[in-house]
């Protein structure tokens, strides 16, 4: 049968893509919907003689198996849409089609894409709103945690994966608070977190745990589950910490070969609360003279001189300033060029910067293995971007670099 269009009807239709374009496209995407739906159908038709083993009307002697009319089914495929089949049945109820999986509304690829969205940002209410315009269904949001529960297994493969091929030098710990949703009330979970810093540089998040911060307990779980999975604790030679209570101390026990730098940031905000807004940017100014000294002893120089000078006017941020002062400037015992890594838990902190920016759209996580998708994903995604920034890989000339270190 030849197919014959005149200049008229192919000038309407030029017109009418002139005029609704989008219309046009939605008629295209309707017919190839259509025409999938006609393609699966006659599959599962073909795979139903196949099963018989006999076309459709013929007969055969006996009390054979027949064919038993078929049901409606909707089916959303990627790139396609939602289209409409015609699932055959046998009389028997045998026969179960492999082309459609029969507890699917959706195939595999669109199942990988919601997840991988929600780990973008994107929270399960928003992608239930878009979900037509992104693949042609309406998918609720409990749809959607379920297609993310999916990832939990590959994600506590992660979380428990083996260490002992990583030689870490030094660790940095700390931990981030989350609203979560637990026995179905709201509650504060804090979790707790490691990145490991290996011989080269490379930084890499060693583990992620719920557990108190504030408890010397549950940080010292947290290091023996590391040590269980292989991190050798003797070749950690440096912790890094914000002088959590009782975290320093269970740090030097469990890891006996390292030392404690405590966080210069967190130290120098203790010493300025104590400080009258009237002299602060003065006490700043000295504070900074010490912590970026040129070497310790030009340091512990400068910190007797801060002690000298403001002992009298403001006595309680001198005291508190002596009570960190050693372990902030442990970082000189290390090499140079890596000392501008060492002061501060800033590398640390920023992933816990990343984990909040991310889950604050969602404001309650739903459950401890959410969260643990979440932070798995993050981690991920912020290790690749580490390979090009390695600890005791920074060039002199950065202005950071020379500010850092006048």
């Amino acid at each position: 049968m030849e197919l014959t269009v005149s200049v008229t009807e192919v000038a309407e239709l030029i017109k009418t893509i002139q005029e609704r374009p989008g219309q046009f496209f939605e008629m295209m995407r309707m017919d190839v919907q259509e025409e999938v739906g006609k393609y699966l159908t006659g599959l599962m038709d073909a795979e139903l003689t196949h099963h018989l083993g006999r076309d459709k009307y013929e007969r055969v002697d006996g009390d054979a198996n027949h064919r038993n009319g078929t049901y409606a089914r909707r089916f959303c495929i990627k790139g396609i849409g939602e289209v409409e089949l015609r699932i055959p049945r046998d009389r028997d109820g045998e026969f179960k089609t492999q082309v459609v999986p029969r507890s699917q509304q959706y195939e595999d690829a669109i199942t990988e894409d919601l997840s991988l969205m929600y780990l973008t940002g994107i929270s399960t209410r928003s992608l239930s709103l878009i979900s037509r315009r992104l693949i042609g269904r309406n998918i609720s949001h409990q749809e959607v945690s379920k297609a993310n529960k999916e990832l939990t297994e590959s994600v506590e493969r992660w979380r428990s994966r083996d260490l002992s091929n990583e030689t870490i030098k030094y660790v940095y710990v700390d931990g981030v608070i989350f609203s979560m949703r637990v026995a179905r009330s709201i509650e504060k979970v804090p979790v707790l977190v490691a990145i490991g810093v290996t011989e080269n540089g490379s930084k890499l998040v060693l583990g992620i745990q719920s557990g108190d911060k504030e408890s010397a307990g549950s940080w010292r779980e947290f290091f023996r589950d590391l040590k269980k999975r292989g991190l050798k604790g003797s070749e950690v030679r440096l912790g890094i910490m914000d002088g959590l209570s009782g975290l320093e101390k269970v740090f030097e026990e469990e890891f006996s070969q390292a030392k404690v730098q405590r966080c210069q940031v967190h130290v120098a905000r203790n010493v300025l609360t104590k400080t009258p807004k009237k002299i602060k940017q003065q006490v700043a100014d000295d504070l900074r003279s010490i912590f970026y000294a040129s070497s310790k002893e030009k340091a512990k120089t400068f910190y007797e001189a801060f002690s000298e000078k403001w002992k009298v006017e403001i006595p309680s941020a001198v005291s508190s300033l002596s009570q960190s002062i050693d372990r902030c400037l442990t970082f000189f015992d290390f090499p140079q060029e890596e000392w501008i890594s060492l002061r501060t838990t800033n590398i640390i902190e920023r992933l816990n910067k990343e984990f909040k920016r991310r889950t604050k759209p969602m404001e309650i996580l739903a459950g401890e293995a959410a969260c643990y998708r979440l932070l798995a994903f993050i981690s991920l995604k912020m290790e690749l971007s580490w390979r090009t920034n390695r600890v005791g890989k920074v060039r002199p000339n950065l202005p950071l670099f020379a500010i850092h270190t006048k």
